[in-house]
């Protein structure tokens, strides 16, 4: 049932693509759907393009591994919304831009900035993209057994009949559709979750002691893992255990580290403690219901996140392209209001299942994918038909989250790769002629196309990390570059092209290297290793420093037309401003 699950959100989702093509035909449409989309369904769109992978999946998995540390990823995701309603929406519609590279090019008139800014939102969005591709692959394998390349194959393959066939109007109304999938895909399992919860006797992880097998549970280890055991305990293995191949033999695993084989089976006893990746040891009860205890540095890792998810929603290139979709100024303000209260709508539940997921699914400790306690639940508390239907049903949200996120990254890079190649070859053919609308098209959607290939074969190659994780690292890229050039380049006419370059490249490219860093593998703890996979409570105010002090150096080199930009923005569009 659940691959038919997916097969039929994939064909929905390219149903609605074809619905979209035949109004597709002009750059403005592809762009922005002719900036004629309304508030409330650009809300539901913006709602379905923003709750990604890391929203459907990894906030529950991250719940379920450290506590209520992980809390703050629901409310920064949702509150950053507000800082967009205050100081962005309304002034970025009416700069009459397509892009953030369009906007930074008309703002500062420099075509360096704009280079910049085409290269991180490519960066940014190939970042974003990556983690949706390898949830894909996590579900697929998780409900069908399928390998794990699959996954991503299938999404790039809609994404790209997505983009490639109707631009922005295709993808407004399947992200619209998705979203409600997803929160009924949400919803409806969770109210059923609770009530076997309740008739379970409403457990509690217990106070002092590290998580443990509720009922005797079959662990199936798919790739290798380093683990340590904390308590000896006796065990059933048909694989591979520390270099040694087991036919179903009990054998004790000592107090320490051991090594499991891929495609191994271990079962463990009631009442077990549950082993844990080496060096990555999960809070005790007791210190994972309490904030501020879970982590190394907790007050520094908790401002990091805040001050990513806060300031970065504003910089997400695919969040940006949305209000350019909007008719003027107050729709920009009306789609970002009705978006707060879409999202908090959605946020409540993910913690109830990484809540149920400590419980229930504590093997997901040992083998490191977390990210699927949402998908496992059902089965878990409930099976039978019952929860076989529930499954299936959180199966196809959790692939709408894939192909709605993925669908607006994809579109946003495309549009600035489209640009860019766009303006290449119209300089080296010099002007344009007549009849070549149609061509740029068809080079906007074979750059929809691009834009889906590179993150499809980077998550073939790159090593899997928990959802959440990844996409925090993409908020702090685009909080330390986006954020500062979209607040100064708003609010303040004293930004010049020499700063907004200069902040651009010290924030996003120290976040980069973080990044770069951290997929590799960062050091195993210590401050070391809080400021690298948490970046943004240094980078942002780097950024913000350099793009200021830069600019006041250079002062001379202000845009001569700043001050009819600035009027620009803040004017209603009503107002009639004099040529």
């Amino acid at each position: 049932m659940s691959a038919a699950a997916v097969v039929l959100v994939c064909l929905a989702t390219a149903l609605f693509s074809v619905y979209g093509l035949r109004p597709g035909r002009a750059t403005s449409d592809f762009y922005v759907a002719s900036r004629a989309v309304s508030p409330t369904r650009n809300a539901y769109a913006i709602g379905g393009e923003y709750l990604s992978a890391a929203s459907y999946l990894g906030i529950a998995g991250l719940i379920l591994a450290f506590g209520a540390d992980m809390l703050w990823y629901g409310v920064g995701y949702t509150a950053g919304y507000l800082v967009l309603l205050a100081f962005v929406a309304a002034p970025l519609r009416r700069s009459g831009a397509y892009t953030v590279p369009d906007f930074a090019e008309a703002r500062l008139q420099s075509l360096p900035v704009r280079r910049i800014a085409s290269v991180l939102v490519v960066l940014i969005g190939w970042l974003y993209l990556l983690p949706q591709l390898q949830g894909a692959g996590l579900t697929l394998r998780t409900v069908t057994g399928a390998p794990l390349w699959v996954g991503p194959l299938v999404v790039t393959a809609v994404v790209m009949t997505t983009v490639a066939s109707g631009g922005m109007r295709s993808v407004t109304l399947v992200q619209a559709f998705q979203y409600w999938l997803k929160l009924t895909a949400l919803a409806v399992p969770v109210l059923f979750l609770v009530l076997a919860w309740r008739a379970d006797g409403a457990p509690w992880p217990d106070a002092d002691a590290p998580p443990s097998f509720r009922a005797a549970t079959t662990v199936t280890v798919h790739q290798a893992i380093r683990v340590e055991v904390d308590e000896p305990v006796t065990v059933t293995v048909d694989g591979t255990l520390d270099g040694r191949r087991l036919g179903g033999e009990p054998v004790t695993l000592t107090k320490g580290e051991h090594r499991v084989g891929d495609e191994t089976r271990v079962r463990f006893p009631e009442g077990a403690t549950v082993p844990h990746p080496v060096g990555e040891p999960p809070p005790s009860g007791r210190d994972w219901t309490r904030p501020l205890t879970g982590t190394e540095h907790p007050m520094y890792a908790t401002y990091a996140l805040l001050i990513a998810t806060l300031l970065g929603t504003m910089g997400l290139p695919h969040v940006i392209v949305r209000f350019y979709t909007n008719p003027d100024g107050g729709a920009a303000r009306r789609t970002t209001w009705t978006v707060l209260w879409l999202l908090a709508a959605f946020y409540l539940m993910p913690p109830v299942y990484g809540a149920l997921g400590r419980l229930y699914t504590p093997e997901l400790l040992m083998t490191g994918r977390t990210d699927a306690t949402v998908l496992l639940l059902p089965d878990r508390l409930l099976g039978g038909p019952g929860g076989a239907l529930l499954g299936t049903l959180l199966t196809a949200g959790a692939f709408a989250a894939f192909l709605s996120t993925a669908s607006g990254l994809t579109m946003s890079v495309a549009g600035v790769l489209g640009q860019e190649l766009e303006r290449y070859r119209a300089a080296r053919a010099g002007r344009r002629t007549s009849g070549e609308a149609r061509g740029e098209v068809l080079r906007l959607r074979m750059a929809g196309v691009a834009a889906a290939c590179v993150p499809c074969l980077l998550s073939l190659v790159v090593v899997e990390r928990p959802v959440a994780d990844v996409v925090g690292l993409a908020f702090a890229v685009a909080a330390s570059s986006f954020c500062p050039l979209l607040m100064l380049g708003i609010w303040w006419r004293g930004l010049t092209p020499q700063g907004a370059a200069a902040g651009l490249l010290a924030g996003g490219g120290a976040t980069l290297c973080t990044v770069a860093v951290t997929m590799v593998g960062p050091p195993s703890g210590g401050w070391a290793q809080v400021l690298l996979t948490r970046p943004a409570a240094w980078s942002v105010p780097l950024a913000f420093a350099v793009m200021t002090g830069v600019s006041l150096l250079t002062r001379r080199s202000v845009p001569p037309g700043t001050a009819q930009s600035l009027l620009r923005l803040h004017t209603p569009e009503s107002v009639r401003l004099p040529r």
